[in-house]
Parts: C-alpha cells; structure tokens; sequence
C-alpha cells in the first residue's frame, strides 16, 4: 500500500487500513503517502482537509517552503542523494521532495516518490519508541526533519572525499579526466546548494515556533534541526571553494606542464638554428666563379663542417644547462 495509516499513545500503536477511522481514533495519526496516484493523493487531501495549492507544490517538487493554514501547517523539505542521472552515467545530485502537514492531533507526510528517509521514523513508531509516543505530531514532524537533514551530511561525507581524491591527483595529472571530475562536483555542489538554502529558510519559521500547531518544548528541535542546515550551507561553501582551488591548481599544473614542453622545444630549435643557417650557407652550390666557397674543394671539407656543426651543438647544450634551461 502507498498509503498507511498509525495512531500511537504513550502505551500502543496501532496500524489503521482505514484512514478515516485512523483520524477518529484516540492518540496521535500518522498518515504516511509514498509513490502515490493523483487519486490517493485526493483521497488523503479531502479526509485531511490538505489544500490543493500545498499538494501541488508537493507534486511540482518546488524549491523547499513552509506555509500555515488554519488547522495544520505545511513544510515542504527535499531529500537529497548521489545517483547516477537519466542523460549521464555520472552521480549527480538527486532530490525528492516530502511534503509534511502538521494538525492538532496528526501529522501527515506525502512524497510522489520515495520517501526512504522517512523510514527510520516510521519503523520507530512501530517499535513504540518512547521519544515518539510521549510527544505530539510536531515532534514526529521534527524527527522526520532531521533525518532529511542528516543525509545531507552523507552526501557531504562522500562529496568531501571525492574532493580529497581530486586534490591529490591535481598535483601529480594533467589529464581532461581530473578536469571534468573537478567540473562534475562544482555542479553538484551548486544543485545541492540550492536545496539547502531553501532548507534553510523554511526551517528558520519553525525554529522561531511561528507555527500555531509548534509546543514550545518542541520549538529547541527544530532550532537545533536549523543549525545542523546552517552547518550543511557552510560546508557546501567550504568545499565550494576547495574545488575552485583545485580547479586552479589544475591549471597552473597544466600552465607549468604546457611551458615545459615549450621550453624544451625552444631550446631545441635554437639548438638547430645555427646548424641550419650552416647548411643553408654550404647548399648554395655557385660553380665557375673565384668567389665560390674553397672548402668544396677540399678532401675534408664535409666531415670537418659536420664536425663543426657538432661542436657549435655541444657549447649550446652546455649554454643552456649553466643557465639551467635544461
């Protein structure tokens, strides 16, 4: 079933197959909506008295928002994971949203897709934890907030090791490989960035306890829920900037790598400079005429020009090391 159903008292929970009679039981009603049709999604907003508008923005998958209605409040947060896209065989970042609806006496949390965070809680909920039971909706909303959240922290962990990898191999490659991997985290890290600025905001509301449906002793969840997102923009930056230093390491290392070898061209070509003017002079092959070049003549002419062009060669070469150009 994509839709369920528990209601849960400081001594039980109880599964419900029928969603009406779950939200006129006594205790607290957790209606759970995952990889939902457009008519369960109805159903569950006609017997929650959801407004359209709110299931749209769920549907939609809308940057991350909180608004307040008259009977329930409704936050909008977006998981996050690494997986490879449809168009690309590389991870990028993926997001899904929830939409989660706090009442009076029952918390509602919708996806259109996967919900797979939310199933820490759930299955706390059908263990009875007592951190669950004891307290109302608002802090079942809370705890799925947080785990939303503490994934992100995994996908940071894994991001930051990439960049670890990437920053070793910027000193010692010049391969387009390293480039494009540098260009690949970049992107991930303004997708996720994105995600998590929003988070941000939406969950500023509720760690002020703006919410009518918030208790006050819930209010210092959400504020720590708040800072551990603060924490998550940091390090985004943080790693933000450690991958434009690596970009930039990169291209010095190809700048330094590219002059090397023009270096070494260089030196070479002067090398061979005054070896062609040499040969140039001794091709110019005049006959009949007292000006013409005498060595033609001679019986060692040619291995005593080769023999001359060799030395002029070797005090070059050894030019060029004193200076340390090779």
């Amino acid at each position: 079933m994509t839709v369920q159903a528990v209601v849960y008292r400081e001594e039980a929970t109880t599964e419900y197959d029928d969603l009406e009679a779950a939200l006129a039981a006594d205790g607290t009603t957790w209606v759970r909506a995952q990889e939902t049709t457009t008519a369960e999604r109805e159903t569950v907003a006609e017997a929650l008295g959801l407004h359209q508008l709110a299931i749209e923005d769920v549907v939609n998958g809308v940057r991350a928002k909180t608004e307040q209605f008259p009977t329930y409040s409704f936050l909008l947060v977006k998981s996050a994971e690494l997986a490879r896209g449809e168009a690309t065989f590389d991870e990028e970042v993926i997001d899904d949203p929830i939409g989660i609806f706090v009442g009076e006496d029952w918390v509602c949390s919708l996806a259109p897709g996967d919900d797979a965070p939310i199933d820490r809680v759930w299955e706390a909920v059908g263990r009875g934890d007592e951190r669950l039971l004891h307290r109302g909706p608002d802090f079942t909303a809370y705890r799925m907030v947080d785990v939303v959240v503490d994934e992100y922290f995994e996908l940071l962990d894994r991001v930051g090791h990439l960049i670890e990898t990437v920053e070793d191999d910027v000193l010692v490659s010049t391969e387009m490989d390293t480039l494009e991997t540098i260009n690949g985290v970049r992107r991930d890290l303004l997708s996720f960035r994105k995600l998590a600025w929003s988070m941000r905001e939406a969950l500023s509301t509720w760690a002020r306890g703006d919410p009518a449906q918030l208790q006050e002793e819930t209010e210092k969840y959400f504020r720590d829920v708040y800072d551990h997102c603060v924490q998550v923009v940091d390090l985004v930056e943080t790693y933000r900037d450690l991958t434009t230093g690596a970009r930039d390491i990169y291209l010095n290392t190809l700048s330094q790598s590219t002059n090397e070898v023009m270096k070494v061209l260089t030196v070479m070509a002067t090398i061979f400079l005054p070896l062609t003017f040499v040969v140039g002079v001794y091709g110019m092959n005049f006959a009949d005429s007292p000006y013409n070049m005498p060595e033609l003549e001679w019986t060692f002419g040619y291995p005593a020009v080769l023999l001359g062009m060799l030395l002029v060669a070797l005090v070059m070469v050894w030019g060029f090391r004193e200076r340390g150009y090779l």
